[in-house]
This record gives C-alpha cells, structure tokens and sequence, in this order.
C-alpha cells in the first residue's frame, strides 16, 4: 500500500474538522551557548521543513469534540525531541490535562536530538511525567504512530496510549536500523519494526492511513466522552417467566454452531464499536484471539466490553493466559477512564495445554477475579451461552450478572464432571448438570445471577431480535448503577456469593 507520509501540520489538518485548529505555540528562543555549528542545523532545519521547531502543538475538533493536538514534524531534524521541544510538548500535554481536553498525539522521530545529549535524553522522563498525569485524572488519549518512530519517542509518549493505531508501512521501534546496524555490524531482521508487525503482537490496535484517523478517534472519543452517570432509564423487556427446560437441554442449545455470540450482540446491540487489539504488552493474540475487546456505546451508553468469542474459540482453539490479559488490559481501562465494563461469558472452557500451563493460565485466572472483584467501575457481566470451567469463572464477578435464558456455568463441562465422579464415564452428563444447578434459572434463584433474559424459543432462531433484547437490559442495568455510590456497589459485589 502506497501512503502519503505527512508533514506535522498537513496531518493535523487532515484529521481535524476544517477550519478548527489553533496554534497553541509561541515563538521558539533558543537555549543559551549553543553549538554554531549546531545553530546552523537549527536554521537550515527551519528552512526545510517551515517550522521553528520539531513539535507542533495546538487544539481543534474531531467531528465536533474537542481535543488537543501534538504532532512530531519529521523534516526538523528527524523529529528530534531537544530541550525547546520537549518544553513546547510538556506545557501543552499540562494545559490539555487543565482544560479537560482529550489529547491526540502523532510521532514520527527518531528519538532524542543526539546534539543536545543528555540534557535532551532525560526530557523523556518529564513528559512522560506529563501523559501520565493527564492520564491520571481520566483524560482519553490517542496515539498515531507514524513513519518512522523509533527510540526515545517510542519508548514513552508513543507508547503510552489509551488506543495505539499506526500507519501503514510505518518504521515503528525502538532501536533504529541505522543504529543497530552501525552497533552489531548487520542489519536488522526484516519486517519486524513495522506497525502491521506490532498489530500482529498486539502491541497497537489498529493500522489505518491518516484519512481514516479521524473516524476510528471519532468513536473512541463518543465514548469515552459519553455521560456515565444521570442518564435517562432505558426501556426494556421486563423479565418473564418462561417454561423450563432440562439442564442438558439448554447446554446442548448452546452448543449450536449457529447461536449468537458476541460478536452479533456488538453488531445488533452496540455503536460507535472501537475494537482494541492485544495487550499492548506483546501478546500474539491479535485478530485471532478468543477474547474480543471494544470501546463501545449501548443505548447511549459507554462501556468497555470483554468478551469471549465462540467463533473464534471454534475456529482457533480455546482461551489461554494471553487472552486473559487481554481482558485485564480492558479492566485497567475501565479503572482509569471511569468507564463501565462488560463482561461477556461464552466459553467451552479455557486451554488445558503444557503452553498454557507455561504461560501461567491458573494464575491469570485469579488476578481476573482479583482485578474483577475490586474494580472501582461499574460492572455487568452477561452469561451469553457456554459458561465452562475456571475461564467463564475468570470474566464473572461484577455489580449485576444478567443471563441468557439457556446459559449455564459450571466447574467443568458436564462430560469432564461425569468422569470425575464416575471414575471416567463421561455418559453421566446429563444427570450431573442437573445435580450442579448449571442452568441460568437455578443460578437465578441463588442470587448468582440478576436478570435472566428470554430466548423465544432459542436465539439460535432469532438472533437479531435476542441481541437486541440484550442490549437494551444491559442498557438499563448500567443506567441504574451509575446511580448507585461506589462504596454500595463494591459491598454488595463482595458479598454476594455468600449463601
């Protein structure tokens, strides 16, 4: 794919409304004695590129919403980050986090300005001082990752976004090429440092060209600028009692190949989808990962939704530790941003593999119901089908557990329960469903679950109108607990599996 690489400004004004940016720079004075040869660059820099230096920083409006802007103008200098710089980006990532105003960052740098040494190399700790504040009092903020972006830049602003996206083809990491080939005598491995590699390891969420940057920041920002709290009550069917059926029945019901997922509650259910990708923290989990993981709006309302994926559990195998952190990476959000999270059971069970066991399975299972049980946020938890074993149990904790009228939560798969207890006759199944009270309708009545929503007569039949169903109680659910103290929703969050 062929892209345009953009300068600082023609980027800024391609993703901002018309006519909306404005300057937040003020003349650059240079520090004092520097180098001659070193004022030359300087000026031979401002020159080429037709600015004063290699920041540009302001704000504007994305689709309406407000935000603020910084951007690395690549022709000064290779985008270096100098002390004029790095002044120029730490007071404007402080007067966005002053103004309340979400901050869109676009790299494109090799890093610290080498004729500026050391002094310029610590700045990164200040503004990474900066974005951590800004972050710190629930402020969004999105990173671009343009071409290339390598070293100091990388190492912290470029790196620390709510949602990463990069550009196509782009130069993305640490030590540059040039570096290391001048260092070890060889040149880099190929295809490593490219933003569709780091998507692939779920280092950034996405990779789109410039002129689809303002749509996919559009949608983060609707949500994450979305009201939480003294929102209008959504309307939604009432609960019903509906004919019960056998345990096994409903388990083998949700076993249909056909049955909605989360993937249809999202396209049915929700808006303003903003799907995340990975850990951020190099799991290879990307697009075929188990665990599905957006920014989304139901009814109006933001939420962050994780949740486990049928179809590609089916098609690539079931949940390990890697998926899990990409659940945790979601509950982190929430906390930060003080947005509500959706969980979103639907597993035949989590990996029983001499790798998942390597990569610590048991206990990302327990740092999930640690993470869950505490986190400040509300919290909604929707038993969709499938609930098997310690990787439905890892996603369960939260303020309100609604469930699918065919849903089922268990220790093990029935099958695995019947060898257990009849020394390994797994034909027993049926019966010890029955025995564990799997069946959403029994977890009803023992206040493990909330709200059961009805499936007329199974959503494999009607999916479109099941999921919309859903969402519209989920909408409610969320609705009223943003009405409710944070200290009400924790107390009654701790005690409830007390019977």
């Amino acid at each position: 794919m062929s892209v345009q690489r953009l300068g600082a400004l023609a980027l800024v004004e391609t993703v901002l409304d018309d006519g909306s940016y404005q300057s937040w720079d003020t003349p650059i004075t240079p520090a004092p004695d520097l180098d001659l040869g070193y004022l030359a660059e300087l000026a031979a820099a401002q020159q080429k590129s037709g600015c004063d230096e290699s920041i540009l920083t302001g704000r504007g409006t994305i689709r309406g919403r407000d935000v603020a802007v910084v951007s690395n103008e690549f022709r000064f200098l290779g985008g270096s980050i100098g002390l004029r710089a790095a002044d120029r980006l730490d007071k404007a990532i402080r007067r966005a986090t002053a103004e309340g105003l979400p901050l869109l960052a676009a790299t494109a740098s090799g890093g610290t300005r080498m004729q500026e040494g050391s002094l310029a190399f610590v700045q990164m700790v200040r503004i990474t001082d900066a974005i951590g504040a800004h972050r710190a009092a629930g402020l969004p903020y999105l990173v671009y990752l343009r071409h290339p972006t390598t070293g100091g830049v990388f190492a912290s602003w470029g790196s620390l976004g709510h949602v990463a996206v990069g550009e196509p083809g782009a130069l993305v990491g640490f030590l540059g090429p040039k570096v290391y080939q001048a260092l070890y005598g060889e040149e880099f491995p190929p295809g490593v440092q490219t933003s569709e590699n780091l998507a692939a390891h779920g280092l950034i969420d996405a990779v789109l060209p410039p002129d689809k940057l303002a749509d996919i920041a559009s949608r983060a920002l609707t949500v994450l600028s979305a009201p939480r709290r003294g929102v209008p009550m959504p309307e939604a069917e009432p609960e019903s009692d509906q004919p019960e059926v056998a345990a096994w029945d409903s388990i083998t019901r949700t076993r249909r190949p056909d049955r909605p997922g989360v993937r249809e509650l999202l396209r049915f259910a929700a808006r303003d989808v903003v799907p995340l990708n990975g850990t951020g923290q190099g799991d290879a989990t990307g697009a075929a990962s188990g665990l599905t993981l957006v920014l989304a709006t139901v009814h109006g309302l933001p939420c962050i939704v994780l949740g486990q994926d049928r179809a590609s559990q089916a098609a690539n195998g079931p949940l390990g530790p890697a998926e899990l952190r990409v659940a945790r990476r979601g509950m982190r959000l929430a906390a930060e941003l003080d947005i509500p999270l959706v969980s979103v059971i639907d597993t035949p069970g989590a990996a029983l593999s001499k790798e998942a066991e390597e990569g610590g399975l048991a206990g990302e299972i327990a740092r999930c119901l640690a993470d869950l049980t505490r986190l400040p946020t509300s919290t909604v938890c929707i038993l969709l089908g499938q609930g098997s074993g310690g990787g439905a149990l890892a996603l369960l904790p939260a303020d309100r557990v609604i469930a699918a009228r065919h849903a089922w939560l268990s220790p093990l798969p029935p099958e695995g329960a019947s060898a257990i207890v009849h020394h390994g006759d797994p034909s027993f199944a049926p019966q010890m469903a029955a025995a564990q009270l799997v069946r959403a309708v029994d977890l009803r009545r023992k206040g493990v679950v909330d709200r059961i929503v009805a499936e007329h007569d199974d959503a494999a039949d009607e999916p479109a109108a099941f999921c919309r169903r859903m969402g519209e109680v989920l909408a409610q659910e969320l609705a009223v607990l943003g009405s409710l103290p944070t200290s009400q929703r924790l107390a009654r969050r701790a005690g409830r599996y007390v019977f």
